[in-house]
Parts: structure tokens; sequence; C-alpha cells
């Protein structure tokens, strides 16, 4: 069978094609190839919008989302003031007879550097908590323009290591939108943007190695960060962890010193459930229960007369809590939450955390051999 000279180098194309897209690779320009009935070959653009964990970079894919979304990213510079102990003659008796203790104490101004980015036309700015913490003077730079804004800090969460600032800077800023971090999978693409060591504007490129990730990081225990061998340095902190669409997924939080190409962010997800209550409320609010929780092991389903291992031990409860209103003590075993089974304290955490503020709920306890019925009135911790 003899082809003609078009039909091979249709189909020369058509294989060829086939594989730089199964590859992940896009030909020069960002062209798709198909191939008529009539076996002609035509080059069309490819879409724009690429699908969240679609492993599909062309030669121009990354530089044409940075011009889109970089001047949206800023750069944070924060004073904060340290009172230092400081005494140049090492508590000499003699020196201080004479001149006390002036020369003890004194005010330090320190700097930091971080990073953050435009959420609204207006000037809402997102970072991380950590970048402006105790600062007493907030800087923001925008590539549009060389001196800085003064920003004002409306809200923050220590424990989610969130912050939000507003500058007035006109109400038609550059803004970058968030993704949906549940429908980004291990290996998609991802862009970050900040100002590591204060290098302005310093692009990064990696892929999501994991999510999920449990981390403790200054004290604060995060249960769902995003893992990814984009590089993130000294500086990068609250800056965005951008996908191929352009959207923000993650907020650029920590790294792991003793490791290259090991860096964390906070997904966008949390960051969008708590956004509203930072803006408005400047802080989150968190229903609480009040108490101090273990696992009920089989020697201590023994020792309080359980037939099994289930439900939470109450190791301890705080004062002032809807927990000690209620008439909770330690060695109650929660079994049930609003006649749903509890058998771990992680679950139990789950159920008041979706709880509303002043919402009462019934808890099913074993206390001195007895199942009782408790009701509680959930408050804002």
């Amino acid at each position: 069978m003899i082809f003609s000279r078009k039909t091979l180098m249709a189909a020369f194309l058509f294989v060829f094609v086939t594989a730089c897209i199964t590859t992940g690779l896009v030909l020069a320009g960002d062209y798709k190839i198909t191939i008529t009935k009539s076996n002609e070959v035509e080059a069309s653009p490819l879409d724009t919008a690429i699908p969240a964990g679609y492993a599909f970079v062309g030669p121009q894919t990354i530089q044409n989302i940075v011009k889109e979304t970089g001047p949206a990213v800023v750069k944070i510079e924060t004073e904060v003031q340290v009172q230092r102990r400081y005494d140049p003659f090492f508590n000499d008796p003699f020196f201080r007879e004479f001149f006390g203790d002036s020369f003890r104490n004194r005010t330090e101004v320190t700097t930091g550097l971080g990073s953050g980015f435009i959420i609204s036309k207006d000037g809402y700015i997102v970072t991380n908590y950590h970048v402006v913490e105790g600062a007493s003077k907030i800087k923001v730079y925008l590539t549009s323009r060389k001196d800085p804004y003064q920003a004002k800090l409306v809200g923050h969460d220590e424990q989610l290591d969130l912050a939000v600032l507003k500058i007035d800077a006109g109400s038609n800023l550059p803004f970058l939108e968030f993704g949906d971090t549940n429908k980004l999978e291990v290996g998609s693409w991802v862009i970050a943007i900040g100002n590591p060591y204060g290098l302005d504007h310093t692009v990064t490129v990696g892929v999501i190695s994991a999510k999920g990730r449990p981390i403790t990081i200054n004290g604060n225990q995060f249960k769902d960060l995003l893992q990814t061998d984009a590089s993130i340095n000294p500086g990068n902190s609250g800056g965005p962890l951008i996908d191929l669409n352009g959207k923000v997924v993650g907020i650029n939080t920590a790294i792991n010193a003793q490791a290259q190409g090991i860096g964390f962010a906070i997904p966008s997800s949390t960051v969008t459930q708590v956004l509203d209550q930072l803006i408005n409320q400047g802080k989150v609010i968190r229903p609480w229960l009040g108490v101090y929780m273990q696992p009920v092991t089989e020697e201590l389903a023994e020792y309080f007369g359980l037939n099994k291992p289930e439900g939470v031990l109450i190791s301890a409860v705080a004062e002032n809590s809807p927990a000690q209103k209620a008439g909770l003590r330690r060695g109650d075993i929660i079994l049930e939450f609003d006649k749903e089974k509890i058998n771990d304290p992680e679950k139990l955490q789950e159920k008041v955390t979706k709880t509303k503020i002043g919402q009462k709920v019934v808890l099913l306890i074993f206390r001195d051999g007895q199942s009782i019925y408790v009701p509680v009135t959930i408050a804002e911790r």
C-alpha cells in the first residue's frame, strides 16, 4: 500500500501532537494541530482556561500568568518596637550608684519583610499573621509605585497564621481571586510569587507534592497544609501560590530548613472560610465547649466500667466554659454529641466547630456507671 506524502505528514503530526499532550508538552506558540477529514493539517490557538491539576505547560504559559497576576502581589515591610535590657557595665554596683537604672532598658526598632497579595479593588490584602505580628508600622509596596502605602491591620488569627490588611490606594487596584483547593491534585503545577530576601517579585515554579499535611509551626498545629517543591525562602511568607488558571490556591507560609524542595502553604479553602470574619469582625469566631480530652483505651474503659472502649474522656474542664456551666466534670466520658456517636477527640472537636454560637446541644455522658443526658449551650471562645 502506497501513502501520499500529505497523508504521511498528517499521520506524523498526529502521532507527534498526541505524544506532546501525553507528556504535558505544548508546541511553540501554544497551538494545537488537528487533522481534517480531507487529511488537511490545521493549527488553532489553545483554550486559555486550563483545568486545575492539568499538567499542560507551554513555553508562554508561566510568563503570561506571571504578567497577569504579578501586579497584585505586594512587598510588606514592618517595624516592631522591642524593649531590650541594656547594661554596658554588667551590673556594676559602682556604676548603678551614680547613674541609677537609666541604662538598664531601651527601645529598639527591628524591621521585618514578607509578601502578600491584593484580594479586592479597594485595597484589602491577605498575608501571614507572623509577617505583621507586633508591628507598629506596616508598609506595603506595589509594583506600580515607588513609595509605600501605610497599611492598617484589619483582622488576624494567630492559630491559622492569617492576617488581612487595608491600604487606601484608590478603588481600581489589580487583585487576585481564590481557586478551589479541593479540585487541586498532587502533581498539579503551581507558581509561587514573593519577595525572598527582599528580592522583589521572585517567581518559582513547582508542583503540589502532597495535600493535607499536619505540621506544627511556631506552636500552631496545622492539619491541612499543601506541600510544594516550588522554592520558598524567607520573605516569601504571605505570598500567593497560584495555579495555571491564575487563581490563588494557597498562601506560602513555611519551609523546612533541613531539606530542599519542601515548602508549605495554607490552602485557599481554609482562607475563604474565615475571610469575611477577619474583614468584618477582625477575628475568627470559634465555637467552644471548654474541655480537654483524651481517647478511651481498653484500660480506661475497664477502670470506668465501660463494656468497651468508646467515647472520649474529659481530662479537665476549663474555667467559665460552657462545659463547666453545664456541670461537666473531669472523669466524664462523652459518648454522643446530639445523638451522633463520638469515638475520638478529633471527631468531637469537628462537631463543636460546626456548631453555631448559642446553639444548645445534648451530650450523652457516662458517669459513675450510668449514662445521662446533659444539655450544653455552645459559646464563643
